[in-house]
């Protein structure tokens, strides 16, 4: 009669050992989902931000023209003033290629975190599985043994 108890104890573990599996699975696919949420929330603050200093070259210029301007220089004939306003742009162009390839970079990075965790949760339900299979081997050969 201890065989059969084995044997039914054997096929709840798995049972369990099944249940174990799935769930951390699934977690981490939740896991992944939350990766991924960041991944979108990454590339919007990338935009902002590159739409920020651009926005702020602008504002800088409007102010240096004011002040070139109220200085006499004339704007569009002074080398040194065009020579200012032509840094300024290569400036924000350097400074906005930097924060895009910054924000693609930490989004490739995301893309690889939530790609693993994936490729995680389903090791573990296939270790799981194995786990339950062995389990349920081992209850049918303390089954048979017992007889």
């Amino acid at each position: 009669m201890f065989g059969v108890f084995g044997l039914i104890s054997s096929g709840i573990s798995a049972m369990g050992q099944m249940a174990a599996g799935k769930a951390a699975q699934e977690s981490s696919e939740l896991n992944a989902f939350n990766t991924e949420t960041d991944k979108v929330r990454v590339k919007i603050q990338t935009l902002q931000n590159a739409r920020d200093r651009r926005e702020e070259y602008i504002s800088n210029t409007a102010t240096n023209n004011s002040m070139f301007s109220a200085m006499g220089r004339d704007i569009s004939s002074d080398p040194s003033v065009r020579a200012f306003f032509e840094k300024q742009k290569r400036t924000v162009k350097e400074d906005t290629n930097r924060i895009t390839y910054m924000g693609q970079a930490k989004m490739a990075k995301l893309t690889q975190e939530a790609t693993a965790t994936r490729v995680e949760g389903r090791a573990r339900r296939q270790a799981a599985t194995i786990g339950a299979l062995t389990t349920i081997t081992a209850g049918i050969n303390d089954y048979s043994n017992s007889k």
